[in-house]
């Protein structure tokens, strides 16, 4: 039997043939998942992208027969150029990449340094993408080549959904179906109703909120959408999403006229999950409310569905019929009330294993 000791090489005289392998355990990964971003903004990194998000069966569950000539024929030909020009006013400059990648990485390392000060070393903390890269397999490997032989992989989506971190899971579970010897795994569960998840939420709202030259007489809360069918499915997600708007206006005091919930980024012609988040903010505009601010509490980071749907398609809804003053309340990103969540979220999950 090893001895567990932080790393262990089983490099033992005496213990092992002379040509076993070389080999590292001992110490526990911490794997951080996200959507995903594309490389670049030009056209075929673009196309790469939307190619595998688009592929994805947890996301699109239309039959491959009439999916495949939709995909591969209109929307892989006209949709890159045109999500390629929103990327760019939100790209990163400075490193060369989507917001997404910028901010999961400084929850990775900023979470790197907290679990230092409690384990040393004994804990690595990586983060991957579901789609584009950092590539899950490759970081996996990396955290076994670290001598890690538990990994708690961490979806970062508050609200469960298929689409969202069962995909994660699945792609981190297809490259443990090809290692002949898998690390043990825990996943996170979703945490849209923790009490540390609403409260950093709460807060960090109202902080920015006291920062605004005005008081919005309506706060949307918008979630990603979903076809309305995988919710008729079982999929909890809609449940989730209700549940943390409604401790959210709990914690706020605010009635429900004034603490809407809504649903963004659908396409295609079926019914997604209502009411949908530009429809509403139309409506708002025209019924005569003249501010608004929006937050998406269902984002773990700052994205294109955040910085160029919201804080720019959006407010140029509302101001285009009859809007005044709108403001887009930033995700939980790397500040200190997102940390907060994510340390919470590992701290407790990594029980019995420190």
């Amino acid at each position: 039997m090893n001895e567990r000791i932080d790393p262990v090489l089983l490099n033992v005289p005496g213990q092992r043939p002379t040509d076993h392998p070389t080999m590292k355990v001992g110490r526990i990964g911490v794997l951080l998942l996200n959507l995903g971003t594309p490389e670049g903004t030009d056209y075929w990194s673009m196309r790469r992208y939307l190619k595998e998000f688009l592929s994805d069966r947890r996301v699109i569950e239309t039959p491959r027969l009439l999916w495949w000539p939709i995909l591969n024929l209109i929307i892989l030909t006209t949709r890159p150029g045109r999500k390629g020009r929103d990327y760019e006013t939100i790209w990163n400059k400075e490193r060369d990449e989507g917001p997404l990648k910028t901010i999961t990485r400084a929850q990775a390392e900023d979470l790197t340094r907290h679990l230092g000060t409690i384990a040393g070393d004994r804990v690595v903390v990586d983060w991957a993408m579901r789609y584009g890269k950092p590539e899950m397999r490759e970081r996996i490997k990396k955290l076994l080549d670290q001598g890690c032989d538990r990994i708690l992989l961490v979806p970062l989506y508050p609200q469960y959904s298929a689409a969202t971190s069962a995909t994660a899971c699945d792609h981190a579970f297809r490259a443990l179906m090809d290692m002949r010897w898998q690390p043990s795994v825990r996943v996170s569960p979703p945490y849209y109703d923790d009490p540390v998840y609403i409260d950093a939420v709460v807060s960090s709202m109202k902080r920015d909120l006291a920062k605004l030259s005005f008081e919005p007489e309506v706060i949307l809360v918008s979630f990603h959408g979903v076809p309305k069918e995988y919710l008729l499915k079982g999929d909890p997600y809609h449940c989730h999403c209700v549940k943390t708007w409604r401790l959210m206006r709990e914690a706020f005091g605010w009635p429900a006229e004034r603490f809407r919930i809504s649903f963004q980024s659908r396409f295609g012609p079926d019914e997604w999950l209502q009411p949908y988040t530009d429809k509403t903010v139309e409506a708002l505009a025209k019924s005569g409310v003249t501010r608004l601010a929006i937050v998406a509490p269902g984002f773990s980071a700052d994205c294109l569905e955040t910085l160029e749907e919201l804080d720019v398609e959006n407010r140029e809804i509302f101001l285009h019929n009859g809007g005044e003053q709108f403001a887009y309340l930033p995700c939980l990103n790397d500040n200190e009330d997102g940390m907060r969540v994510i340390r919470h979220i590992v701290e407790r999950e990594l029980q019995g294993w420190l």
